[in-house]
């Protein structure tokens, strides 16, 4: 399973929220590129990156960020927030990032989410699936969609998307713990033999939102998560570095 730390941008810094709340931002560091060189040095490969102000304006603004770590590090870079329209993901491609998350334009404009995805590939884009009581949550996580979560996984499943992103919204920031309940659900019911027989591709799951100790990671591992996205608690430091690094060793193949 993939290990994937989260850097949220608001103001060119690394803040972290708590249910996606904006006023319960806490900035951890003021140098988001000091962060991800830090992770890149415990040997992390990859890095969920997450522009809370284009999220909030509905455009990419923070862009110059993706460009530097791009440039100065090795990590994979996963990007999203405020990704609305062909410009914007042009941009962040440009910017180098690997792959961007779509949530929000998924919902309102999905013929312009399948455009993407049809025209970069399933392994460039991803959905971004966060919920709240299993309700799909878009713009920022301010509001909430009548999309139930696993009928508009499986919806796009048809499309032939790929990796999945699954944020339990109600647990984000609480460092509570992992929804395991809600991602053994998506993945019994995303991932069966009928998926194989009508040709829909196999989700790749990447868990988020709630991860508080290390000893979550393995179990979300067994449950056939893909990757896990980490934020608070390594800022929190309730899980190190230091265990993460040794936790990719004894597990890469």
């Amino acid at each position: 399973m993939r290990i994937i730390p989260a850097i949220d941008i608001i103001a060119g810094k690394c803040v972290r929220l708590s249910k996606g709340n904006y006023a319960t931002q806490k900035i951890y560091n003021e140098n988001p590129l000091e962060v991800a060189k830090n992770f890149e040095a415990h040997g992390i490969k990859y890095l969920h990156l997450v522009d809370l102000d284009g999220a909030k304006s509905s455009r990419i603004v923070n862009y110059k960020i993706v460009e530097q770590i791009a440039v100065k590090t090795n990590l994979t870079i996963d990007f999203g927030g405020g990704l609305k329209s062909d410009k914007d993901v042009k941009i962040a491609f440009e910017s180098g990032a690997r792959q961007i998350t779509g949530g929000s334009i998924a919902v309102k404009r999905p013929d312009i989410f399948k455009e993407w995805l049809h025209t970069y590939g399933s392994d460039k884009i991803i959905l971004g699936a966060d919920a709240n009581n299993e309700k799909i949550a878009i713009s920022g996580w301010q509001e909430e969609s009548t999309e139930e979560l696993i009928p508009f996984i499986k919806g796009y499943q048809q499309e032939g998307i790929q990796y999945v992103i699954s944020t339990d919204i109600a647990r984000d920031g609480m460092l509570q713990g992992p929804a395991f309940e809600l991602y053994q659900k998506i993945l019994n019911e995303c991932v069966t033999l009928s998926t194989v027989e009508k040709k829909q591709p196999l989700i790749k799951l990447i868990a988020s939102g709630g991860i508080s100790t290390f000893d979550e990671i393995p179990k979300l591992a067994e449950l056939g998560c893909e990757g896990t996205i980490i934020g608070k608690a390594i800022y929190e430091n309730r899980i190190s570095l230091k265990q993460l690094e040794q936790y990719i060793l004894t597990t890469q193949y």
